[in-house]
């Protein structure tokens, strides 16, 4: 059935087809996904609305009319269900936690997971003082040497050193559930 048209492929989930929809999926995920991050105020509403948008079609897709285009169907789902969380959005103010470029959705877990430890560092980074988070981000992270990191902060190099020590051992803390392997990449 992968190579039929997208009313083929509906039709066929309809009837109770395994993989039908998620072929469907597969030729259209870039344009709803795209449709959704033009849609929303953040990437999460997007993500979030294009999931409810996915979910609904993929429970009512009985009541699909065949005199439109399938793409303009589901196209036309995740717009509304953007809209209706910028509807519900209004009653309650949400912040964005994440940063402003996030990388695009990947199909790997391991980038995923390599994404999802590294916002799990960042955050444990920003528990310690910031004079021990800005010592251990200039040498361990921007790579500089610890007499140059002495001299741009202005303390003495045996401070850069005891900031950095300080910070790995409250980091290696954080993070000590990294140890059991079963919560490593």
């Amino acid at each position: 059935m992968e190579n039929g048209s997208d009313k083929q492929l509906l039709a066929a989930h309809v009837r109770g087809e395994p993989h039908a929809f998620a072929e469907l999926l597969r030729r259209h995920k870039d344009h709803l996904w795209q449709t959704a991050l033009r849609t929303s105020y953040s990437r999460e509403d997007a993500a979030d609305s294009l999931q409810d948008a996915l979910l609904s079609a993929h429970r009512t897709a009985s009541s699909f009319r065949a005199e439109a285009e399938v793409r303009s169907w589901l196209h036309a789902i995740v717009v509304n269900a953007c809209l209706d969380r910028i509807r519900r959005n209004k009653t309650r103010r949400a912040i964005s936690i994440t940063p402003d470029v996030m990388p695009e959705a990947v199909d790997s877990r391991d980038e995923f997971a390599e994404f999802e430890l590294s916002t799990v560092v960042e955050e444990a980074l920003f528990t310690l003082p910031e004079d021990q988070r800005l010592a251990l981000v200039m040498v361990e992270m921007e790579g500089r040497s610890v007499s140059e990191t002495a001299a741009l902060l202005g303390v003495a190099e045996g401070t850069i050193k005891s900031r950095c020590s300080r910070a790995r051992v409250r980091l290696q803390e954080r993070l000590e559930f990294f140890r059991d392997p079963g919560n490593r990449i």
